[in-house]
């Protein structure tokens, strides 16, 4: 249509490169072949000069003919010439000594990185690493896929597994978020509820610990012997590094859930029990209680 322009085709930045250094070559290559030929025919004319027309028969170089001399410097001049084409310009030219400069760039990068990778970063490393928290255990059930509740509920009943967190839980802290907190209808007994909210002025029942953060809870848990995580799922994520146990009741079945526990990292974490628990007429599921301790 009128009026638009003819597009032209693009060439990436290394593909020009390579072209502009054939046309420069090409050129390079000419001028000697120019040169070639005129230092041929100049020869030839200064030999016929003193040969048959006698310019100069009678004078002498060093014992030789002057056309013997001028013809021996022309050719060391091409012969110079040749030697700048082949050798100097297509190893030592702009191209090579951009590509040297770059080398040693290179060098001097990774030098830096080197120095950086074992000065500053352990440096990094040491300001940053957990240390997993003395009988800290975070006790959970999940299913097949992780899942452990929905809508801020449970997804199961299992009666077994209720008395089990009932008895290893009794006596002791246990640390919670605040939703998980809010699941409960009150809180339960014989047991001391330290609870993690960033809401200020967040209304709790007397006996119950508020903190802001798991580091805080885990401080407010110091006097107990065996402190537990009981949920929700970012409570978990963040345990993890601190926790040095962890019971598990996994539900062996897939659930529609929104809350999942953290997967388990075997190369971190070894099975020291187990213990299956089959379908019957009070439990919709077959479990297991499994006890996972840091390796």
């Amino acid at each position: 249509m009128f009026g638009k322009k003819k597009q032209k085709p693009q060439i990436d930045q290394e593909q020009f490169a390579l072209i502009e250094n054939a046309q420069r070559r090409i050129k390079q290559k000419k001028v000697l072949y120019t040169h070639f030929v005129i230092f041929l025919i100049g020869a030839i004319f200064l030999i016929l000069a003193n040969t048959i027309l006698g310019i100069g028969k009678d004078f002498k170089i060093f014992g030789l003919d002057w056309f013997v001399i001028a013809v021996s410097v022309w050719l060391f001049f091409f012969l110079y010439h040749a030697f700048n084409v082949f050798i100097t310009n297509k190893f030592m030219g702009k191209d090579w000594e951009k590509a040297q400069i770059e080398k040693l760039v290179a060098k001097q990068q990774d030098k830096i990185a080197a120095l950086k990778s074992t000065i500053i970063m352990p440096e990094l490393e040491t300001t940053t690493t957990t240390k997993p928290h003395k009988n800290l255990t975070m006790i959970v059930a999940a299913g097949e896929n992780n899942e452990i509740g929905k809508d801020n509920d449970l997804i199961w009943h299992l009666r077994d597994d209720l008395k089990h967190f009932k008895a290893l839980t009794s006596g002791h802290h246990i640390i919670m978020g605040r939703k998980t907190f809010e699941s409960f209808p009150k809180p339960l007994p014989n047991r001391t509820h330290v609870v993690i909210s960033r809401q200020k002025n967040y209304q709790i029942p007397a006996g119950v610990l508020l903190v802001n953060s798991l580091e805080d809870a885990i401080d407010a848990a110091s006097s107990d012997s065996q402190p537990f995580i009981i949920g929700g799922g970012e409570i978990y994520k963040q345990a993890m590094p601190f926790a040095s146990k962890i019971e598990l009741t996994r539900v062996h079945s897939t659930f529609d859930a929104d809350t999942f526990f953290p997967k388990i990292n075997m190369k971190e974490w070894k099975e020291t029990a187990s213990k299956v628990n089959d379908k019957d007429e009070h439990h919709n599921h077959a479990f297991s209680f499994i006890t996972y301790e840091r390796s």
